[in-house]
């Protein structure tokens, strides 16, 4: 049972969580699951959530969250002509089916390997954000075509769903990579989250229904209270990420993304 000091400590804590999801989100083009998963892994059991589901409740309640920072941060984005809504619509059935695949195999895992997954995803993010050598650099001229980028936007589903993403940090390094400006490689990476979390969303949702220990609130593996709190904040200070990400250089975007998500990566690991 949830004490009224924990849930006094929860409730500020998810609203704080919630406005820096909706910052990085709009910064970053990210959905805010890397702020959100290990801030609910510390606050679920505050929620009465047990702590071999607290992995996979963050998870689910970080997708639910996602969509509408997601929505909100592209909208922001899209002002300012940064989002290539083509590379979406062509991205989308694919990205769809790869969250199916992620979603299936995240109900076969352990939540510490969940954990341990996401630790050493973001980790490996991290390099190519800090590289000197790379620093606005693409490694191709540009994005693949045909099975090639069919292929990249299914993984871009898989990968996302298992850690709790939006998908925006996958997204904004491929297109990185692959030759596209970051601003737009950020704006078109918020427009991601959507697509990928909305289905997501509802693949954790069915394969939590006949679960216990999910805490009070909860619809499957989403913990619909914390999720209605991260909202809240989160969409009302999006649009200032987008601001100051269209106000920094590139090379500083990069740098300061790659510091956090080696921090990320680290905490997460930690946990394994």
């Amino acid at each position: 049972m949830i004490v009224p000091a924990s849930l006094a400590f929860a409730l500020p804590a998810l609203l704080l969580a919630g406005a820096a999801a909706g910052f990085a989100g709009g910064l970053f083009g990210i959905g805010g699951g890397f702020v959100v998963v290990p801030a609910l892994m510390l606050l679920l059991p505050l929620l009465g959530v047990a702590p071999d589901q607290t992995a996979h409740v963050a998870v689910g309640t970080s997708l639910a969250s996602i969509i509408f920072t997601s929505i909100r941060s592209t909208t922001s984005h899209a002002r300012r002509g940064a989002v290539d809504f083509g590379l979406l619509k062509g991205w989308a059935i694919w990205v769809v089916l790869g969250t199916g695949v992620g979603t299936i195999f995240a109900d076969l895992v352990s939540g510490a390997l969940l954990a341990l997954i996401f630790g050493t995803g973001v980790l490996s993010f991290a390099v190519y954000f800090l590289l000197p050598a790379r620093q606005g650099e693409p490694l191709f001229a540009a994005l693949p075509s045909g099975l090639p980028r069919a292929g990249i936007a299914s993984a871009l589903g898989v990968f996302s769903t298992l850690l709790g993403i939006g998908g925006g940090t996958l997204t904004t390094l491929t297109m990185t990579v692959c030759g596209t400006p970051i601003h737009r490689a950020i704006g078109t990476a918020a427009g991601m989250g959507a697509v990928i979390a909305i289905p997501a969303t509802m693949g954790f949702i069915l394969i939590g229904l006949d679960e216990s220990g999910l805490g009070w609130g909860a619809l499957g593996f989403v913990h619909l209270p914390a999720a209605i709190v991260l909202i809240a904040t989160s969409v009302l200070v999006a649009p200032l990420g987008v601001a100051a990400a269209h106000t920094l250089s590139p090379a500083i975007l990069r740098r300061v993304f790659g510091l956090y998500l080696t921090f990320i990566g680290v905490l997460m690991i930690a946990k394994f």
